[in-house]
C-alpha cells in the first residue's frame, strides 16, 4: 500500500507511545496504536486507473458544490476522513499558476469554507475531455462572451477543512499533468473544488449533489463525441 508524504510523521508519535501507555493500561496501548494505524488508513494512497474517456474526479467524497459562477461552472467534492486524500488531475493540462490563501478553517461542507485556507491550482488545458470552444477544435480560444477568461482555463482548489491544517501540493508551475495524475494531499478532512473552463455548460456535468465520487476514476463529464465514440466501439 502506497501512502501519501508526511504519512509516518502523523503514524509515528502513537506508534511510539503505545509501548508506554501499555504500563498505564491495555486500553491506552490499544488506543495508541489504532490511532496510529488509523492515521496511515487516512494517507493511503491507492493506483487508480481512468477510464477510456471523460473528465474525472478530482477527489474521493460527495458533490456538495454544483453551481454556476458567471460563464464558469464549480463542482465540489467533500471528503469525510475515511476518504482518501489524494487529489488527482480531472483532465490533461499544464500548471500555469500554484497559489495558497490563508484563512479559516470552517466545516468543508459548510457555505464559510468558501473562505477557508486553500491552495488554488490553475491551469490550462485543451483536452480531448472536454467541450470546444465554438469554432476551435481544442477549445483553446477566448469565449467571445467572456473577454476576460480564456476559454483553457481551469483550477483545482483544495480547501482545508475543520481539521485539516496542511495542504501539500506535488506540483508547481510550469508541471504537465495528466488525466488521473496525483496532484497534492490534504491532511484530515477538506473539499476539492474543480473551475472548469467557459466552454463547460452545467447541463454538460454527468453528476449531481450527493453523488459518489471516486478520484481519477468517476466520470463527471463526457462529450457528446466521446459518447459517440463509446457507442461505436460497443
Amino acid at each position: 500500500m502506497n501512502f501519501a508524504p508526511g504519512a509516518w510523521k502523523y503514524a509515528v508519535l502513537p506508534l511510539l507511545a503505545a509501548p508506554f501507555a501499555l504500563v498505564f493500561s491495555v486500553t491506552a496501548s490499544l488506543l495508541a496504536l489504532a490511532a496510529s494505524v488509523g492515521t496511515l488508513a487516512f494517507f493511503r494512497d491507492p493506483e487508480r486507473t481512468p477510464p477510456p474517456t471523460g473528465v474525472v474526479s478530482p477527489a474521493d467524497g460527495n458533490v456538495s458544490v454544483l453551481r454556476e459562477e458567471g460563464n464558469r461552472v464549480r463542482l465540489g467534492v467533500f471528503m469525510n476522513v475515511w476518504h482518501v486524500h489524494v487529489i488527482r488531475a480531472p483532465f490533461d493540462a499544464a500548471v500555469t499558476d500554484v497559489e495558497h490563501v490563508s484563512g479559516a478553517n470552517r466545516p468543508a461542507f459548510s457555505k464559510e469554507s468558501d473562505r477557508n485556507e486553500r491552495v488554488h491550482v490553475r491551469c490550462e488545458t485543451d483536452s480531448p475531455n472536454l467541450p470546444a470552444a465554438e469554432g476551435s477544435a481544442t477549445g483553446a480560444t477566448r469565449d467571445a462572451d467572456a473577454p476576460d477568461s480564456d476559454a483553457s482555463d481551469a483550477e483545482v482548489t483544495f480547501i482545508a477543512g475543520a481539521f485539516a491544517r496542511r495542504i501539500h501540493p506535488y506540483v508547481e508551475r510550469g508541471d504537465d499533468v495528466a488525466r488521473g495524475d496525483r496532484l497534492g494531499h490534504i491532511a484530515f478532512g477538506s473539499r476539492v473544488d474543480l473551475l472548469f473552463p467557459p466552454t463547460v455548460d452545467l447541463e454538460d456535468i454527468a453528476v449531481d449533489v450527493g453523488d459518489s465520487m471516486t478520484a481519477g476514476e468517476t466520470v463527471v463529464l463526457e462529450t457528446a463525441a466521446e459518447m459517440d465514440f463509446d457507442v461505436g466501439i460497443e
